[in-house]
């Protein structure tokens, strides 16, 4: 080996040492920042909403109060996060004072009447405390576009829409529903649907926002309020995941799924290990790219991402107009809205139990739909996509080779695989439909 090759190798080994002890000194600042907000946050809550507030998950697995079928389906990833303060058992403080107010509320007889429905460092303008009006709660808001007057809405074909994490149905009545063809107008009702946490949906704080959560709402908020025999299922990201729950409810009633970057992993003999695969999979810890830090961030660090969404996301209204200000828009885009139109509880629960959580799932809701395969199974993903990895679409064609029809687009990524090139998607969902 040449003096000049030995040099590269040996510089490129110094640079990679280099980065990650820088990284793991920020990631142990960062879990020694989370052990002293556990405790400020509790102390907070328990200021502004006594004994209602909602525990957090510093503690350990068996710090769960009772199991039962919600418990079940919980992430193990919620609990399974490893850092070192939590090893070191310097996280027991607000672990020994939750245990200490619980007997001390049991001592008093006082009696916890449910968690708060709007939480202090929660957003309370109009848009977002909407859905708190009687009778809201349970549904899902939920955006239709029927057939054209005097069409009757028995013969027509239904499709349902699901967004991705920290979306909206903006995702897909902006970009889908205009482009669609004057013949699919004509003869398909389509539903693009808020999932729970998201958009103008429900978002409480007495929820653990599971796969069960998501079905449940979708069954009251469309299949069964619009007598839904049939329909077709369109789904990103993190929708894929409810899709394919819901495709397993009703294999009798979907006629096709498309799937575009689902994430999708292949189910481990232990399904703890699958939810915690999928947490650094699709969150893994590292500082660059700076969008990949920040997933690590929100996804890792409960507090931390809670005191984000305490800045940005409960003062939207402020951030939007400034960016309304600073870049001459009268309007913003859905997607620039979307970002912070949650709460950290929804958040927070959607990208453990659904996206973690889910994956341990899946396989067992393929096999349902591969027994008769009857249902038509399309996925479309972008070769560029830095969220959800390639493998995850490749993974899934490959244990269910059948079942699922792939179709990789080049020079795409995770969103313009749609909104990049609206019109031929638009086209390859025609012909899905048409084909079922």
């Amino acid at each position: 080996m040449s003096a000049e090759n030995l040099a590269g190798k040996w510089t490129r080994k110094c640079g990679r040492t280099l980065f990650d002890s820088i990284t793991c000194v920020v990631f142990l600042f960062l879990d020694f920042l989370d052990a002293v907000l556990c405790v400020v946050f509790k102390l907070v809550d328990e200021f502004f909403e006594g004994n209602a507030c909602t525990p957090c998950y510093c503690g350990k697995a068996g710090d769960k109060n009772g199991e039962n079928k919600e418990t079940e389906m919980l992430s193990e990833s919620l609990y399974g996060r490893k850092y070192m303060l939590r090893n070191m058992g310097f996280l027991g403080f607000a672990r020994k004072w939750r245990i200490y107010r619980n007997k001390k509320d049991d001592r008093d007889g006082s009696v916890n009447e449910g968690l708060m429905v709007n939480r202090w460092s929660d957003c309370g303008c109009q848009s977002c405390v909407s859905w708190m009006k009687k009778g809201y709660y349970q549904k899902l808001h939920v955006v239709v576009k029927n057939l054209p007057q005097g069409r009757g809405d028995e013969a027509a074909e239904n499709v349902i829409f699901l967004h991705g994490f920290l979306s909206s149905s903006s995702f897909w009545t902006e970009a889908i529903f205009n482009n669609l063809s004057e013949s699919v107008k004509d003869h398909y009702r389509l539903f693009a649907v808020d999932l729970l946490g998201f958009g103008r949906s429900p978002k409480p704080n007495d929820c653990m926002y599971t796969l069960l959560d998501h079905v449940e709402r979708i069954d009251k908020s469309v299949i069964l309020p619009f007598h839904l025999n049939s329909f077709h299922l369109v789904a990103h990201s993190m929708g894929c995941l409810i899709a394919l729950a819901l495709a397993a409810k009703y294999p009798k009633f979907v006629k096709s799924v498309t799937l575009v970057a689902p994430p999708y992993l292949p189910c481990a003999k232990d399904g703890a290990t699958t939810s915690l695969m999928a947490l650094n999979t699709f969150a893994g810890k590292t500082l660059w790219p700076p969008l990949a830090f920040g997933k690590s961030v929100m996804s890792w660090y409960e507090h931390v991402g809670r005191c984000f969404c305490f800045l940005f996301c409960r003062n939207h209204r402020i951030w939007e107009m400034i960016l309304k200000l600073f870049t001459l828009r009268r309007e913003l885009n859905f997607m620039e809205v979307d970002l912070t139109r949650h709460t950290h509880h929804s958040a927070w629960h959607n990208m453990h139990n659904v996206i973690c959580g889910g994956a341990k799932l899946m396989d067992k809701y393929l096999e349902i739909l591969n027994k008769p395969r009857s249902v038509k199974v399309c996925i479309i993903h972008g070769d560029h996509d830095m969220e959800v990895p390639l493998d995850c679409s490749n993974n899934m064609k490959m244990k269910f080779p059948e079942l699922v029809e792939l179709n990789m687009i080049e020079n795409v990524d995770h969103t313009s695989v749609i909104l990049g090139r609206v019109r031929e998607f638009t086209k390859s969902l025609e012909h899905i439909w048409a084909s079922s």
